[in-house]
This record gives C-alpha cells, sequence and structure tokens, in this order.
C-alpha cells in the first residue's frame, strides 16, 4: 500500500496467491495504529470533542451504532488468507460476541466492540496484515470485485492485480483523502458482473480493444441510497498504462465539482446526472489530457510484476469427475447450488452458504470462522473469498474432495443448499444494529425463511435475487434486488416497500415499486402472491427477472393489491 505515491517496481513476497505487506506496508499500519490509540486515550480523557473524534474514529473504521461501536475491516477484493481468518475469529471472541458481519461490499463487520478495545484490535489485525484504514469516511473505499476471480471459465483476465494496484494507490492518497463523499470502484473482468459495478461510483471492467488488445472500459456514476442511478460508460476502451492517471482525472473533476452543501446530494451520481454523461465526459477527458503525462503510468514490467502476486496455485492434473454420482440427495443438491464450474479440470469453487434460516443473512460465528480456515488449508490452498452476496467462498477445490468437505461443512450449518435462490438474501442488519434503520431487516428474512422452508418450491423458482435495506441509504441493495424490499417508518411503525424487477449484473436495472407498503406480517406473502404470478405466467427456461421484464409490474401490483383488498 504505497500511501498515495505509487512507484512501480520494488521487492514482494508472495504466499498464497495473496499480496504480502512489505516494510513501507507495515510500517504505515503500525503507526496508524499508534496514532489511534493515542487518539482514543485523549477522547476518553476528555482531551477530545466527540466532534474532533468523529472524523478520526471514522478513518479508521470505527461508526457508532444504536448499542456499541461498530468496526468495519478491509477485506481488500474480498481476499482472505486462513491465517487472516482464523484471526478474526479470534476478534469475534475475546473483543465482540462471538461473531461478525460480512457486508455486500466483501468487508466484515463486528457489532460489539468496546471503545477502549478498539485500538487493541486494530494492532491484533496488522499483525496479520490487515487493517480498518479507508472502510468509512469521505475518501477512496475499499475496492471490491468478482468473488470468482482468476477461477471461472468466463474472464478475459484476472482483475485483482488491478484491484490491488487501485489499492496501492488511494490508501493515503493526499489528494483524495476528504472528498465531498464516499468513494466506491469495482473491477471485473468477466463478461458476468458478480461485482455490480453499475452502480458503483466507478467500475472498471476489462475489455477487448479494436486491435485485440486488453484495456478496461470505465464507467462512472452508478449508486443506490436516496438517489439510485446506474453508472454510464466514460470511456469505452483505456488502455492499461492509463488506468491510474483516468482515475485521477474522474476523482479531480469530481472532488472539484461536486456538492459539499447537501450530503443527500454529494455523490459522484448527482453530479454526473447534474452535468450530463457528455459533459461530464468531456471535462475528465480534458483533466486528463493536461494531467496524464505527469500522472502515473503502469508500465510492462509493473504489469508483470502484479501478475506475480497472484501466480495460481499448484493445481494436480485431474480428470473433470461427477462426485454427486450415487451419493445422498442432500449432497447432490448442495453440490448443485453451492458449487460452481472452475477453469481448472477435476476443480471446482465452493461456496459457504451464510444464509442458514435461523441465522441473520451474512453472520458468521468464530468457531466457524476457525473451522472455514482450517477447511481452507485442507481442501483450497489456505484462501478464502468473501462474496459481494455475503456468502464465502473456497475457490479451489478438488471435486473428488467435495463430499467430505460438504460433511463438514454441513455439520458446522454451513452447507444450506440455496446460494442464486430466494432464500440466499442479501440482508443489512437494519434496525437492530444500524442508527439510520427505519425497519427490521433480520426479524423479515427470518419470516421469509420461514414462509419459503419447502426446497422443491425454492429450487423450482429457479435464480431469484432478494434483497433488503432497512433504510434508503440501501446497505442491502435492495433497489437492485430482482425482488427488493425496503423497511420504511409510518408513524412509528415499521413497514415495507416491495419493488420488482431490479438487477444488478451487466443488465443492471433499477426495480419498480408495485405499490403501497405492507406491514411486517405481510412482507412474506406479498412475496408468495408475487411469486405465484411469476408460475403462472413464465415461459420455457424464463427467470422472474425475465418474467417481470416481459409483463410489466402491473400483473403482480394486481394479484398484490386485489388479494389484499379483498381480505
Amino acid at each position: 500500500m504505497l500511501s498515495g505515491n505509487w512507484r512501480p517496481g520494488g521487492q514482494r513476497t508472495y504466499l498464497g496467491g495473496m499480496y504480502r505487506y512489505d516494510a513501507v506496508d507495515k510500517t504505515l499500519v503500525t503507526e496508524r495504529v499508534a496514532q489511534f490509540r493515542d487518539q482514543t486515550r485523549r477522547f476518553l480523557a476528555g482531551e477530545l470533542s466527540e466532534d474532533e473524534f468523529r472524523h478520526l474514529r471514522l478513518r479508521n473504521g470505527l461508526y457508532i451504532q444504536r448499542h456499541a461501536p461498530m468496526l468495519r475491516v478491509a477485506v481488500p477484493y474480498g481476499l482472505l488468507s486462513s491465517t487472516q481468518l482464523r484471526a478474526l475469529g479470534g476478534i469475534a471472541r475475546r473483543y465482540d460476541r462471538g461473531y461478525g458481519h460480512f457486508t455486500t461490499r466483501q468487508n466484515i463487520q463486528f457489532n460489539w466492540p468496546k471503545l477502549e478495545s478498539v485500538p487493541d484490535i486494530l494492532a491484533e489485525l496488522a499483525e496479520v496484515e490487515m487493517h480498518a484504514i479507508q472502510t468509512s469516511g469521505n475518501c477512496i473505499r475499499n475496492t471490491t470485485s468478482d468473488h470468482l476471480a482468476g477461477v471461472t471459465p468466463d474472464e478475459l483476465e484476472d482483475p485483482r492485480p488491478w484491484c490491488e494496484l487501485i489499492r496501492q494507490w488511494s490508501t493515503f492518497h493526499p489528494e483524495f483523502t476528504y472528498l465531498p463523499r464516499k468513494f466506491k470502484i469495482a473491477v471485473t473482468g468477466a463478461a458476468q458482473d458478480r461485482a455490480a459495478s453499475l452502480v458503483h461510483d466507478v467500475g472498471v471492467h476489462i475489455v477487448r480493444g479494436p486491435d485485440g488488445n486488453l484495456g478496461f472500459e470505465i464507467l462512472a456514476g452508478g449508486g443506490l441510497g436516496r438517489t439510485p442511478i446506474i453508472g454510464q460508460v466514460v470511456r469505452e476502451f483505456l488502455p492499461r498504462e492509463h488506468l491510474l492517471s483516468y482515475l485521477e482525472a474522474i476523482l479531480r473533476v469530481y472532488n472539484l465539482e461536486g456538492r459539499r452543501d447537501n450530503i443527500h446530494k454529494a455523490r459522484i451520481k448527482i453530479l454526473v446526472r447534474s452535468l450530463g454523461i457528455e459533459e461530464f465526459r468531456r471535462r475528465v477527458e480534458a483533466e486528463w489530457e493536461n494531467t496524464r503525462t505527469a500522472g502515473p503510468r503502469v508500465t510492462a514490467e509493473e504489469i508483470e510484476r502484479l501478475r506475480a502476486f497472484f501466480d495460481p496455485p499448484a493445481y494436480r492434473a485431474l480428470p473433470d469427475t461427477d462426485p454427486a454420482a450415487g451419493k445422498s440427495t442432500a449432497f447432490r443438491a448442495w453440490y448443485r447450488y453451492n458449487t460452481t464450474a472452475h477453469k481448472v479440470p477435476g476443480y471446482r469453487a465452493v461456496f459457504v452458504s451464510l444464509k442458514k434460516p435461523d441465522v441473520a443473512p451474512g453472520d458468521i460465528t468464530d468457531t466457524q470462522m476457525e473451522l472455514v480456515a482450517d477447511l481452507a488449508d485442507r481442501y483450497s490452498f489456505g484462501e478464502v473469498r468473501v462474496t459481494h452476496t455475503q456468502n464465502l467462498l473456497l475457490a479451489d477445490v478438488e471435486q473428488e474432495k467435495a463430499y467430505e468437505l460438504w460433511r463438514a461443512l454441513d455439520e458446522a450449518g454451513l452447507a444450506t443448499p440455496n446460494i442464486g435462490t430466494l432464500t440466499d438474501m442479501i440482508c443489512c442488519p437494519g434496525l437492530d444494529f444500524c442508527s439510520l434503520a427505519n425497519a427490521g431487516s433480520i426479524d423479515v428474512a427470518k419470516l421469509i425463511n420461514e414462509r419459503f422452508d419447502d426446497y422443491d418450491y425454492v429450487y423450482d423458482l429457479g435464480e431469484l435475487e432478494l434483497k433488503m435495506s432497512g433504510c434508503m441509504n440501501a446497505c442491502g441493495h435492495h433497489h437492485v434486488g430482482h425482488i427488493g424490499i425496503l423497511g420504511v417508518d409510518k408513524g412509528g411503525q415499521e413497514w415495507y416497500q416491495i419493488t420488482i424487477g431490479g438487477a444488478a449484473g451487466a443488465d443492471a436495472s433499477l426495480g419498480h415499486v408495485i405499490g403501497p407498503s405492507v406491514a411486517k406480517n405481510e412482507v412474506a406473502e406479498t412475496l408468495a402472491r408475487l411469486l405465484d404470478v411469476y408460475i403462472e405466467n413464465r415461459q420455457a427456461e424464463e427467470r422472474f427477472l425475465d418474467t417481470v421484464r416481459r409483463l410489466g409490474v402491473k400483473p403482480f401490483k394486481d394479484r398484490v393489491y386485489a388479494t389484499s383488498a379483498a381480505a
């Protein structure tokens, strides 16, 4: 992490396909821990005011929630070593209430640390090359990516080296430390966008240019929250050596012209919308032309160095097999839904479901973290990934070992066979924890799981993305759910607005509100009515999303509210 002063070259140690800190990185992180320890001491002693401390704690990932502080820890582009996950489990046990919560930005949050203990937590994180820097505040946040990067058969190139480049360039970047608002970048190298890049401030897509060379398509102005907007293309093709200088041009235009008078209108999406994409593009291109010569340039040598960070592990030469043949129905269901294709014959990528029906989506206990770390060592080269959908992934599992892995996961409650289905829902912590929330999310997720507990029915529905947020900040990405649920406050009561037709992939779209919000105890039954319309009207191989796009909202709305009126 090169503190905003990006430099090519330099020696690094690479273990297990991950970036490893060098002496500079270690010094930066340990010095930050010492600084925050002193800042926390001064605040607790009354030497710093709430306002003075607020900016300091946010720079270190610390929020004050409804009941306790919340610490958000960075997991760069969702990649963890088994050592790091094991350390997170220990932190959850010693400093929290025995669990952590994985988010849609591939980070982990601890909801119950004591303020005076946070410096100790940060010190322990530093020991395993982790930190909470820039996980909050008006700065460039944790860069996210495809959780199948490097193993999926459908990618042009592994995006993780580019994520690491952006991480090193952006961390402590002096020019972009106090932006008008937070800034999020997602990078993907596959046609199927598993990083929701079109609803990020900037999306970076690896594409092939007219001459056949790989470069980037750059999008800007995406985002959710109070004003959901799909990002638009700023540049169709950018040669790879110019990535950082072009990102600097975008950020410079935003930093100078983004609004600072209204927190709800401060994101880059508002600037892009107010200027129009053509004028925004013109300003970015003009800024880039004026500054790119003196800006950072990625050389061919640097590209090779970056690739070396993520050399593939020592795969064995294995035949493709069907480990589900002759096994139990439970294992066959899990193998179908919780594993996916790998580019190397004889291997599968395996999802570790954090969506057990009686557990808050994305939550994992200390002992489960330690178990997954052990399983990663045994079955997946010591590496664990965090998905955008709040699950974990073991990316490199031999097919012939899938059954024994499943047995271990199943015993630990981590093998719910529901990836990509209705009950694999994205869910924010909602009113249970968040001081901004208007309504609960976790308890609604429980009601939905209770209503849809027939897996034959759930599987028959096919691919279905349900996303739920407890307020308009949209941490649960409800705007881009095939079905979205938004908690709202009506006179102190919790009600829920339903949208349908959203999507977060390459065909991203915003959902449409079906009508008036419904009471909490009606949410699950409202979903059942929507699904009835789908089942009655779907065509062959048609997803719920496809049916909504073909029919429009009206038949779904009519079913929900006609039934309600009749009742």
